[in-house]
């Protein structure tokens, strides 16, 4: 299953992007992470690492495309076997005064569908002021 959320907000592209981009910044804007131990601390192909979730989820990721003029990025994250995990593709545009962004997911649909509310939560932390 594939789907695309959007929020738009008030935050200027350039501070949603680097929200993204700082990965110590996560937690800032999505409330479902608690922390991130990656290998590099700032967005970049080839980045590995896992995000720290509710109840002591862990959740492996791989980076595998960052395009920081177009503000666009790729990754994989999974829990358990690679195979099962999701294919997430975000992005951030300027918007008027403020900024948007999506998020594309990939992957098998009761997955898809358990993260879809979290992650539309999140993208809304991105873009507020």
């Amino acid at each position: 299953m594939r789907t695309t959320l959007r929020r738009r907000g008030q935050a200027s592209a350039d501070t949603a992007w680097e929200r993204y981009a700082d990965i110590s910044l996560w937690p800032t804007w999505a409330p479902q992470i608690l922390g991130v131990d990656a290998s590099t601390d700032r967005l970049t192909t080839g980045t590995t690492g896992t995000v720290k979730g509710p109840v002591g989820v862990r959740v492996s990721f791989e980076v595998l495309a960052v395009d920081e003029v177009a503000r666009t990025w790729t990754w994989r994250a999974w829990i358990g076997a690679r195979s099962a995990g999701l294919t997430l593709e975000h992005g951030v545009e300027a918007r008027g005064g403020g900024s948007a962004t999506w998020l594309t997911v990939d992957g098998l649909a009761p997955i898809v569908l358990a993260y879809a509310p979290a992650a539309y939560l999140a993208l809304g932390g991105l873009v507020r002021p």
